[in-house]
Order: C-alpha cells, then sequence, then structure tokens
C-alpha cells in the first residue's frame, strides 16, 4: 500500500483547475464539479469575507458593486492567491460534504506536470490548509491518460493533449511515464480572450467574459455559413447593440492560437525515438479538457500535423477519473506514483 493514501479515514481525487475544480470519494464517484471562483466583500480595514464560492460566484461575475469581487485562486495551474484558494477549496469540500465522518481527508490532487517544487509546495500547503489531512500529487497528464481508457503502462507511445482553462499539456507516455511533454499558457482562456479581442477590433463589440465564453461554446453548434446574434455594447457609442455576426469568422478567429499548440506538439514528437513517434503516427492524438470541444479545434489539428485526431469521452472529466481510478485501487496508485 502506497505510503500517505492508507485505508483510514475519507480518501479524494482533486482536480484543481483554472476553470472547474471537480472532487472525486472513493466509493461514491465524483462528487462535486464547480467553477474555480469565488466571490469576496471587501471592507475597509476588515479581512475579506467569502460571499460565493463556485457557481454561485459565477452568477455575480460582471454583476457585482464595487465592493464585492468575483475572483480566480488559480491562474494557468498555479495557486495565483494562497488565501482565496484555500478558502474555496475548504467551501467545496463541506458542499461536497466530503469532509463530514471520522477520521482526516488523504487526498491525491491533478497536478500540472510543470509545476516548480515552489509551486507544488502552495498547492500541498493550500490543500492541508483547506483541511486535508494528507495530499499527494499526480501529474495531471498521467492521470488524463488513464481517465481517457490510453494504455499507460504498456511499452508503446500513447499520444494525450489535455486542454485546460490555463494550460494545455501535451505527454507522450510509454511504460507509465514520460518519454516527453511540453506544457504551455495557450489553452481556453487563451482561446477566449482571442474571441473577445477579435470582436472589439473588428467589431467594435464589447462583452462581458461570461458572455465571450457562453458564444465560444455556441460556435460549436452552429452549422457552416450559418450566423449568430451577439448581445453586447458598441465601444464607440457605449449603446447595446444585438449584430448578427458570421459563425465561419468568429470560429476561425477563435483558432487563432491553435498554432502554438501544434508547434508544441511537433516539439514533443522530434523528441522521442523513432519507434514512439510512430507509434503516435499510428495510433494517433487523443484529445481531453474542457478546451478540447473548441470548434474546429480537431479538424484544425489533424490538417497542421497529419496525426489522427479524437475526441476523448467525457473529456472534461478524465484527469479526474483517472486520479479517482487510483483512489479506489492502491495497486494502481502505487504504480503511478513510482513510474
Amino acid at each position: 500500500m502506497p505510503q500517505g493514501l492508507g485505508r483510514l479515514g475519507r480518501e479524494l481525487a482533486l482536480d484543481w483547475g483554472t476553470s472547474w475544480t471537480r472532487l472525486y470519494q472513493r466509493g461514491k464517484g465524483v462528487v462535486l464539479e464547480a467553477p474555480s471562483l469565488i466571490a469576496t466583500r471587501r471592507a475597509p480595514g476588515a479581512a475579506a469575507e467569502v460571499v460565493a464560492v463556485g457557481a454561485a460566484a459565477l452568477e455575480m461575475l460582471g454583476r457585482t458593486p464595487e465592493h464585492i469581487e468575483v475572483q480566480r485562486p488559480l491562474s494557468h495551474g498555479v495557486i495565483a492567491q494562497f488565501n482565496l484558494a484555500e478558502e474555496m477549496l475548504r467551501a467545496f469540500l463541506e458542499e461536497s460534504g466530503a469532509n463530514r465522518g471520522v477520521g482526516g481527508l488523504r487526498v491525491l490532487v491533478t497536478a500540472t506536470a510543470s509545476l516548480t517544487e515552489v509551486e507544488r509546495k502552495a498547492v500541498l500547503e493550500s490543500a492541508r490548509a483547506a483541511g486535508c489531512r494528507e495530499v499527494r500529487l499526480l501529474s495531471k497528464p498521467l492521470a488524463a491518460a488513464l481517465g481517457a481508457g490510453l494504455p499507460i503502462f504498456e511499452p508503446r507511445g500513447s499520444l494525450i493533449m489535455d486542454i485546460g482553462g490555463g494550460t494545455t499539456e501535451i505527454a507522450l507516455i510509454s511504460l507509465g511515464g514520460f518519454a516527453a511533454a511540453r506544457s504551455l499558457r495557450t489553452a481556453g482562456d487563451r482561446f477566449t480572450a482571442t474571441l473577445a479581442e477579435h470582436l472589439l477590433t473588428k467589431h467594435s463589440l464589447h462583452l462581458g467574459l461570461s458572455q465571450v465564453e457562453r458564444l465560444k461554446h455556441e460556435l460549436g453548434n452552429l452549422a457552416p455559413g450559418a450566423t449568430v446574434q451577439v448581445a453586447g455594447r458598441d465601444a464607440r457609442s457605449g449603446k447595446p447593440v444585438h449584430p448578427q455576426l458570421d459563425g465561419d469568422e468568429l470560429r476561425e478567429a477563435v483558432l487563432g492560437p491553435v498554432m502554438e499548440i501544434v508547434e508544441a506538439l511537433r516539439q514533443v514528437l522530434e523528441q522521442v525515438p523513432p519507434e514512439l513517434a510512430g507509434d503516435a503516427l499510428e495510433r494517433g492524438l487523443v484529445l481531453c479538457g474542457g478546451g478540447a470541444r473548441l470548434a474546429g479545434l480537431i479538424e484544425r489539428l489533424r490538417d497542421a500535423t497529419g496525426l489522427p485526431v479524437v475526441l476523448a469521452e467525457d473529456p472534461e472529466r478524465c484527469a479526474l477519473l483517472g486520479a479517482g481510478a487510483a483512489v479506489e485501487d492502491p495497486e494502481l496508485l502505487s504504480r503511478m506514483m513510482h513510474a
């Protein structure tokens, strides 16, 4: 049995992302999925008071008075605001019911593979401060590959790309470890920002963050040649407007940063022996993470790389389900931690 995750107390897998937080409890499955947001109220001379977290905080985004602020405690997969991250996780543990019962919480946290020692320490300390008695980190690309059903312990190359809100991670995995890996900050948030900038510069249209996010997701349901009505504010006059915009144009705009991901993917393939690169060419690339659903992404990656590209089943949950499988099976956890 691996040291640090015993069979006493409650065991959790935590996928703590820039955009979403997900919890899996041993014996119960997924117990929480919520936006990684926290709303706080500021008062002169007093500590910030938590007003809402998760979905409730998302509802407040762009609609708060001056003394209430909605923030993301994580940025690009890294703890950016320690106290807020602690408060948010504590609230999520309470909401999920995971912190109720006998014994302490033992938590396996998926972590971006490129974290520095300082950043890893921040994740560990923040989780402990939120009430987790024992905390261990598991490489997120490895967890995602397992959750996507890839044979990560076989002597063959499995190519995974996990596109989250703040980070994209690409890894070629063989025999339970990384043959090559890259992490970059071109991910879901970058796609959103690119779309917002396009709307502003080409159409003089200003939208709030939540509006741009919704539009980005709506583009995936539009037929080729269709238009979409967008409600926003004219950047020049300040008046509300509802223009009809070309869906193909917006899809092309939001895909602008994809070539940065393609270049990182090429670098990964260049780092590995020909046999593993051949496995990738034969078996293809598996996409996971919420950003993998971006309209037109699969086709763009196929065209740019020549690789077969498929979307994993339940892509948003791949990392969580992989870590959850490890929490359920101590032998599997031991293999993943010592690969």
